[in-house]
């Protein structure tokens, strides 16, 4: 079960189960955003780049962070809602086949008048490939009952 807003104490730090991302997934991203650009599309065109190979984009990095929270969902507040995200910035890139993980912080909890949330949690979050490498780093708000 969930923890309530008032069981929720700053500092506590949770760290999800890992996930590989595979071509499978980019390809289909691709498609569901229409996001075809070749750093995530074209192996040809990426050899020869700077990355030396094709690349994840950094919204499906986001997307599968969020997925990966909802993994420990019993470890988290009892969510309403996503509120928003602050301070999002992509540090690494992610290759096709490395493995991901989320380690989180409660930053801060503040309470809100809100008709079914009792307040808002920020989540320092931080997004680790399998060298412990930071790919994505940003501040998760969310609404809480």
């Amino acid at each position: 079960m969930a923890l309530s807003f008032e069981e929720l104490d700053v500092g506590r730090r949770m760290t999800t189960p890992s996930r590989t991302i595979t071509e499978a997934d980019v390809v289909n991203f691709a498609g569901v955003s229409g996001d075809f650009n070749t750093l995530h599309t074209s192996e040809t065109e990426m050899k020869s780049s700077e990355f030396g190979e094709r690349i994840a984009h950094g919204a499906l990095v986001f997307s599968a962070m969020t997925g990966l929270t909802r993994r420990i969902a019993d470890d988290r507040a009892e969510v309403v809602a996503f509120y928003g995200v602050d301070r999002l910035r992509f540090t690494a890139p992610v290759f096709f086949g490395d493995t991901v993980h989320v380690e989180l912080e409660l930053l801060e909890k503040e309470r809100r008048d809100h008709p079914t949330a009792t307040g808002v949690v920020r989540y320092e979050a931080e997004v680790l490939n399998q060298r412990e490498d930071v790919v994505l780093s940003c501040e998760l708000l969310s609404l809480v009952r």
